[in-house]
């Protein structure tokens, strides 16, 4: 399978947008009819925390797919045993 990715990134006081979700959607749908859209959103909330969603239409209706939030660490703060846990939640 191929996908088309859009990515949607704010921060601050700026939120995501419907708007720009569907026009990204409806672009990539067009545009490359035979590739799959994942359309993808990141918002930061708060220092190092950043939300990331999976976005799709349905219905003309903006819905999401997956959420999921993530903390930022300096890599040296990343351990092994860590990184085995990560490779097994996938």
């Amino acid at each position: 399978m191929q996908f088309i990715i859009p990515v949607q990134a704010k921060a601050g006081n700026d939120q995501l947008g419907v708007t720009q979700t569907k026009q990204d959607i409806g672009y990539c749908t067009e545009r490359f009819p035979e590739l799959i859209c994942r359309s993808i959103s990141a918002q930061f909330l708060e220092k190092n925390l950043i939300a990331m969603f999976e976005l799709t239409m349905d219905e003309g209706e903006v819905k999401i797919v997956h959420e999921k939030h993530y903390k930022l660490v300096p890599s040296d703060q990343v351990s092994e045993a860590d990184l085995q846990n990560y490779r097994s939640c996938e």
